[in-house]
């Protein structure tokens, strides 16, 4: 068994960005663990540009991306081809590497692995199981890293942000995309995305559908569509399941460590500490989803946190207040507000909706409104809740709550 101050699970954005801070702010025993044979996480296999700006200000592909991130990380022991099999008390990792297993121990662990999508088995998607079925990331993999064309013509299930990459991912390939399919009245992905696919990728965007089966036998040959209550088939060849993600918290849920039901990450106070002071969470854990730049942000800020943690800077709560979230209101994250809180906030408080709505939302202690805004709310758009915390003293609870707006 190794000891270590800082033991990072992750190579994405947010796990090298912290190890990175960290070692500015004089935290040199760091190690990284990342169970693929390469670090740099998702943007890797991102060949489309995009990436970079908040963060070197320079326009990068995904994998330029992650290049920088590793070069930004340098000296630190970034260990690859090593997977985390448990988390335990007192900051203990049990992990198996091409040596064997060990258990690695932490005197603070940052848990940086990030978000996945769902696949179409977890959708109830009906029909035949051929070959041409993918992820973004899978599809992405295939094109950038295996420089193949899996499919021909394809259908996009999904239209959040993710789900457009996969509009440069196919012309990079020289994949037709057939159709993007969004079972919501509206386009997920921020205005113009829509005019965007059918003017440039010259794309139908079908809103109000749903894809019910996938059809063929060796490969797809075309998945079946319900519209306005009636059935059609779109003829393809491939068909990529987008967005929809979910932490990717396998390990977590055997762990000791609290989850939240609405996030389906850990629970975690403004500092990004978990039920376990010992843990910390940065990224796409928290919640999904958020863009590359903001995991990076958020890996520098709990990187903060945890440096002053270990120089005892950083006291155990006394004091710790929850947050609750009312339906329609999806999640708030984080889930806690600590206190004392001699620092900063590394995680601004945020939510998000279960559906749009327009009304007005409000953080409520007790009976006492503490922020409200009203306006339209989307479920695809984080919510900045910028809540003053210094007059909460004594607050066991907050809520998080919305009134549907009365006005025509």
């Amino acid at each position: 068994m190794t000891t270590h101050d800082v033991v990072i699970l992750g190579s994405g954005p947010a796990g090298l960005a912290a190890a990175a801070e960290l070692k500015r702010l004089g935290v040199r025993d760091v190690v990284v663990i990342e169970r693929e044979q390469q670090a740099g996480g998702v943007p890797r296999h991102c060949g489309h540009l995009g990436f970079g700006w908040k963060e070197f200000r320079r326009v990068l592909s995904g994998p330029s991306y992650a290049k920088r991130l590793v070069q930004a990380a340098a000296g630190i022991d970034v260990r690859t081809g090593t997977t985390a099999l448990s988390l335990e008390p007192g900051g203990h990792v049990r992990i198996v590497s091409p040596e064997g297993q060990a258990t690695i121990t932490g005197r603070r662990v940052l848990l940086a692995l990030g978000t996945r999508e769902t696949p179409r088995s977890a959708r109830l998607v009906s029909g035949s199981r051929p070959w041409g079925v993918f992820t973004t990331g899978a599809l992405q993999q295939l094109v950038y890293l295996a420089q193949v064309q899996p499919c021909k013509r394809a259908v996009i299930v999904g239209t959040e942000f993710v789900s457009f990459s996969n509009l440069l991912t196919m012309r990079h390939a020289g994949i037709k995309p057939v159709a993007m399919i969004e079972p919501g009245d509206h386009v997920m992905a921020p205005s113009p995305g829509d005019w965007i696919a059918r003017i440039a990728f010259a794309t139908r965007v079908l809103t109000r559908t749903r894809v019910v089966a996938v059809h063929g036998t060796r490969t797809v040959t075309g998945v079946e569509i319900e519209r306005e209550g009636e059935r059609s088939v779109l003829a393809c060849d491939g068909v990529v399941f987008t967005g929809k993600f979910v932490p990717e918290t396998a390990i977590v849920k055997v762990s000791h460590l609290a989850l939240d039901t609405g996030t389906g990450g850990p629970v975690v106070d403004q500092y990004g500490r978990c039920s376990d002071p010992d843990y910390f969470v940065a990224g796409n854990l928290l919640r999904p989803v958020e863009a590359s730049w903001t995991a990076w942000g958020e890996g520098r800020a709990v990187a903060h946190a945890i440096a002053a943690s270990l120089h005892g800077a950083l006291p155990a709560a006394t004091h710790l207040i929850t947050l609750e979230a009312q339906s329609p209101v999806r999640y708030v994250c984080p889930q806690r507000l600590a206190a004392p809180a001699p620092l900063p906030a590394a995680l601004p408080f945020n939510a998000r909706m279960g559906h749009t709505a327009h009304g007005r939302l409000r953080v409520l202690a007790g009976k006492r409104v503490v922020w409200n805004e009203e306006r339209r709310f989307l479920p695809e758009r984080r919510i900045d809740l910028p809540f003053d915390t210094k007059h909460l003293g004594g607050t066991a609870s907050l809520t998080v709550d919305f009134a549907e707006s009365t006005r025509p």
